[in-house]
């Protein structure tokens, strides 16, 4: 018996929280709730003329006398109706959001949130690539519909770099990750995009996503159109830019003079970089990117790969000094582990000192950086490979002023069968919202 009772204390429940979704601030419904309330009144009103107050008596005098029968029957009658009145109209929303959006397994108050109150939220810019600014757009679509990401596409390698060298078209890797990070149903999406080719045949390896994106740009006319195609398929939350629309390569000088270029290269090359650059001088940025950073609330910058993901955004002209001018608040987010090959060693302060080479981060408001450590079988596992925690020891006063703001932002994912430490989405999503003007403004 007491297991039934907590069953349906935690049904009732459950349905009193969906009821309540419906009054969430910015819903637009209560106002409408209201005013039906206040119509249904005067149809009573009206009908109650029409019948006359002889038959209405007659009607009142059924009810039996004692008071408080009297009393209960009112009651019943009046949750009775309040009831079905609700029930009608809640049915009746549900039926035209399935119309609107058949197949989605989400209740109407969850549709008129997401459409109502995200679509009015900052503007916010993510920069970056890899499965870094993928992670951070997963958790922002869920505070926000007004997203830019600003993806680099300098990849050479893997299914992007073949389809680079065999068809001459800008790498698809990364922007794929972004625009199923924002897709309205990620889940099934990216079970169908990520999906690669196997046998013996040229296909083999290959993103579904990867491949559909390069046909989408022969078949549009341009990669730009492509990317826009299929966020329109996938029904993203925001819009996916690609920094430039140029192809062009990234070139490292390492910490003995020579240089290696391609992205692919400089991250098996176990030798420190020293500095990084385009392989051709005037790589314009697409014309969407710029006016993103002008109009901006909020931008962000990291995480990913300090100098195949982050920087190489910045090398693109006129990005860096964009960012630096816009109006926008902006925040740092920094990465939770160094990576081999690429930023061994590297503490924050040294990931900041590099970045300060390629943008002016004095107009950065905050950095956002993990303060829970992972296990250590996950610690000792990375150092295995080279790679360790990054290190804050920016102090709270420093010649940049930016403020150091130090959150759990520590999650894990599996990736080809392997537990791998990731910024959590939501986690990392919820500190940038509570450590931001530009959400507490909307």
């Amino acid at each position: 018996m007491a297991l039934v009772e907590s069953v349906f204390q935690a049904v009732v429940l459950v349905r009193i929280r969906q009821a309540l979704r419906w009054f969430y601030p910015g819903m637009r419904v209560k106002r409408w709730a209201l005013l039906a309330t206040i119509s249904m009144f005067f149809v009573v009103f009206g009908i109650l003329e029409i019948v006359g107050r002889v038959r209405v008596g007659e009607l009142y005098n059924i009810i039996p006398k004692a008071p408080g029968l009297r009393l209960l029957i009112i009651v019943a009658a009046f949750v009775i109706g309040v009831g079905g009145f609700v029930f009608a109209l809640f049915r009746l929303v549900r039926s035209v959001a399935r119309g609107i959006a058949p197949g989605r397994d989400e209740e109407p108050s969850q549709i008129i949130y997401r459409t109502r109150v995200l679509r009015r939220g900052p503007h916010v810019v993510a920069i970056g690539g890899g499965t870094g600014l993928s992670t951070l757009l997963r958790g922002m679509k869920e505070e926000t519909s007004n997203i830019t990401a600003i993806v680099t596409v300098m990849d050479d390698g893997g299914s992007s770099g073949r389809l680079r060298s065999d068809l001459d078209v800008l790498p698809p890797g990364d922007i794929r990750n972004c625009i199923l990070a924002l897709a309205e149903d990620e889940d099934r999406m990216a079970a169908l995009f990520q999906h690669r080719f196997w046998g013996k045949t040229e296909l083999a390896g290959h993103s579904l996503g990867n491949i559909l994106l390069v046909g989408l740009g022969q078949a549009t006319g341009g990669f730009d159109r492509a990317v826009e195609e299929m966020s329109y398929i996938l029904n993203v939350r925001g819009d996916v830019l690609p920094a430039t629309l140029e192809k062009t390569q990234l070139r490292a000088e390492m910490e003995d003079g020579d240089w290696v270029e391609g992205e692919s290269h400089i991250t098996a090359d176990p030798r420190m970089i020293r500095r990084i650059e385009l392989s051709k001088k005037n790589v314009t940025p697409y014309y969407r990117v710029l006016d993103a950073l002008a109009s901006a609330d909020l931008i962000l910058l990291g995480p990913g790969s300090l100098f195949t993901s982050i920087i190489p955004n910045l090398l693109v002209d006129d990005v860096a000094e964009a960012l630096a001018s816009s109006a926008a608040e902006k925040i740092l987010v920094g990465n939770l582990m160094t990576q081999p090959g690429e930023t061994d060693g590297l503490s924050l302060l040294d990931h900041i000192e590099v970045l300060s080479s390629y943008v002016d981060l004095t107009c950065f408001d905050k950095v956002l950086v993990n303060d829970a450590l992972p296990p250590d079988e996950f610690i000792t596992s990375y150092r295995e490979e080279a790679s360790e925690p990054v290190i804050n020891d920016l102090p709270s006063e420093n010649k940049y002023q930016i403020e150091v703001v130090s959150a759990d932002l520590l999650g894990f994912v599996e990736l080809s069968g392997k537990q791998t430490v990731k910024h959590d989405p939501r986690k990392l999503a919820r500190a940038i919202v509570h450590n931001s003007r530009a959400f507490s403004r909307h």
